[in-house]
Parts: C-alpha cells; structure tokens; sequence
C-alpha cells in the first residue's frame, strides 16, 4: 500500500478547489458541463480513456473514464461514481459561502458534496500511477450531473454501466459521525399542488378560495408527520403560489422530499401523502408522486467489500465504522440492485447543503491514501 509519502495534501487541496471555483447548481447546465470539461481534463491526465455522454431533458453531459491496469486485463471492474452538480445558487463563492481557509476547515460550495471526493478519487488513482503501481481490475470512472435532483437524467445510464462492474465505489462525503455508508435510505419526492378559485383581494376577498391559506395548513401537517423514531421525515423544500398580490391566490405548489429506511415504511409515508388529496374548503388537494430513490439495505456483497477496505483502514490506522445513511445518493441504485457498493468514501468535513460547507484538511491523505489502496488491491 502506498505510504502517506505518496500524497500531498496542500496539492490535492489545490486540486479541489479548482474545482470548487466553478459554481454548478444542477440546473446551471453551462456551469456543470464546464465541470465536466474539468473531470475530462482530469481523466486524461492520468491515461485514462474517456467518453462523453451529451445531456438529456437540458441536464448536463455525464463522463467516463476508463483506465485498464498493467495486466492488460478487461474483466468486470470497479465504477467509481461521482456527482459535480451542486445545491448552491450561483455567486455563492462571493457572498454567503465564500471560499476561505480557517485552520484545518476549507470552505466553498460543494466542496464536501462533493466535489471534494470527486477530485479525490482521480488523485488516489493519479498517486498510484505515479508510484509505479496498478489496478489489479479495470476503474472506470463515472462523472454525473443531476444527483442532487433525484438523478432523473442519468439513472439508467449509472444502471447499465454499473451491471458491467464487480465493485461501485461512491465518493460521496463521510458521515459526520465517521462511518462509510453500507445502505441508504429510500427517497421519494412529490409535489402537492393547491387549487382555489380566484376574487379580487382588496374588494371581495370573502368570494375567494385561497390555495396558499390551504396549502399552508397543508405544510404544517406535512411536516407533523415526520416521526424521528422511526427513521421518517418529510420536509417540505419550496413553495411557490399566486400571480397578483390583489388576486386571491387560485394555485400553490410545494415540494416534497420524504425519507424512509425501508419499502414498508416508504409504503406507509406514500399512503399518508396520498390521503392528502381531496377537496377542502373550495380548495382542490392534488399530490403527485415523483422521482424515486430506492432502499438500497447492507447486503452480503456490500458487507464483504466493506470488510475487505477496514482491513485497509485499519492498516492505515483510519477508525472505520459504517451504517446504513438517509441523504440520497446515486449509490441507492446500485445497491438496491445487489451489486456491491461502498459509498461515503470521499472527504471528512461537515454542513453539506449550508453556508457552513467545508472539507477538513487533516482528512485528505488518510482518505486519498485509503482509495487508493481499494483501487489497487480489489480484485
């Protein structure tokens, strides 16, 4: 195994960052296929070969990179999946999440999740070639652009390419407490829509149906039904409602992303968001259900590739706990197919998706050094 003498942390954090500069909110297309410029740029470097994916829907391109160790050998491999696009509005580099060092924190937009493992597996593999060593399987790098929406344009593109492989790798951060990830709780999105009937605000107020009263008695029951205990949240994430401030409301929508850490208790949050509709009021309840993050639970597949990277870990000296995670990730697919998937393996930090967002500095050769480690030794 590569020793911490391979790894420079302050180069590899320069290398992050170049990457966090460029600000790619998932629907900022142009910003998040410059990412995909960079990511291709990144393959290259280290002799991998690369294909280019055009976009789907107005999302951005997906990239792969495939690189082939010394054997020769083109047997089933390992994917290592990454997403570039980000939650962080555009300027936010500049005002509410400006890129800045304090002591052993880094902070910028998406530089936990998670441009910072996406940068860090691509150096893992760059410091093995660069030690003289080699994958004892193909590596076949996965850049997407959607993630943090759901995945709806490259799921089934992450599907098929990873039915090819014997072992995903996902680079998404570390959890907060420690762990690596070993399954991932369902997601399931909707939007609520509320319909009124339309008067004027400010003479005949009273002849209305506001559909932004009714949904706001609707928000509160929403987010009432979250039960910590047993692992289910629903959190409402937007609304958006009317046309005129002198015209009573006559559509409200909502959107909302629930969590459920198994198909029973996803079932029962589906029920309880479906007995929603109806008529209330004069105001029309519409609930329909949308993208979907399956179950993915610890598998026997996943738990032996889990078991053979704390060997490492432990070599290394890294504790190296794991657990089954809420917050979606592209690793929910390939495990609930039954393919070995390891995720959380990118950067420790903390705040992913707050203005406090940042990478801890002291994590990057401990986890650089561990990738690497899995991408030479699994076979």
């Amino acid at each position: 195994m590569l020793t911490e003498d391979h790894f420079d942390a302050e180069e590899i954090l320069e290398r992050i960052l170049e990457w966090v500069r460029v600000e790619s909110p998932t629907h900022h297309t142009v910003g998040v296929n410059v990412m995909m410029d960079l990511a291709e740029a990144g393959l290259k470097e280290i002799g991998a070969a690369t294909e280019r994916l055009p976009g789907v829907d107005g999302y951005g391109d997906v990239v792969t990179g495939r690189v082939l160790p010394k054997s020769g050998s083109n047997a089933s491999g390992i994917l290592v999946l990454s997403h570039l696009d980000t939650v962080h509005e555009l300027g936010s580099n500049e005002s509410v999440l400006k890129i800045r060092r304090d002591g052993d924190k880094v902070y910028g937009p998406g530089i936990l999740d998670m441009k910072g493992g996406a940068r860090l597996g691509l150096e893992a593999m760059r410091a093995l070639l660069r030690a003289g060593g080699s994958p004892k399987l193909p590596v076949t790098f996965m850049f997407t652009p959607d993630e943090e929406i759901g995945t709806p344009s490259a799921r089934e593109r992450i599907e098929e390419e990873a039915k090819r492989h014997q072992y995903i790798l996902v680079l998404e951060p570390l959890r907060s407490w420690g762990d690596v990830v070993t399954g991932r709780h369902a997601i399931q999105r909707f939007f609520v829509r509320t319909h009124g009937s339309p008067s004027h605000a400010g003479l005949s107020k009273a002849q209305g149906r506001s559909a932004i009263t009714k949904m706001a008695e609707i928000v509160g029951r929403i987010e009432a039904m979250t039960d910590y205990d047993r692992g289910t949240t629903y959190s409402v994430g937007t609304l958006r409602g009317g046309t005129f401030v002198n015209v009573v409301a006559i559509m409200c929508e909502a959107q909302v992303l629930c969590v459920a850490p198994s198909d029973e208790l996803l079932e029962e949050i589906c029920a309880k968001m479906r007995a929603l509709e109806g008529e209330e009021d004069g105001v029309r309840i519409e609930v329909e259900k949308t993208l979907t993050r399956p179950v993915a639970e610890p598998h026997e597949k996943t738990m032996q590739l889990y078991d053979f990277a704390k060997g490492l870990a432990d070599e290394i000296g890294i504790t190296f706990g794991h657990c089954q995670s809420g917050g979606g990730s592209d690793g929910n697919f390939t495990g609930a197919l039954g393919l070995a998937t390891l995720d959380g393996l990118g950067v420790a930090g903390g705040g992913a998706h707050t203005f406090g967002e940042h990478v801890l500095v002291s994590s990057l050769v401990p986890r650089c050094r561990l990738f690497a480690g899995l991408l030479e030794h699994l076979e």
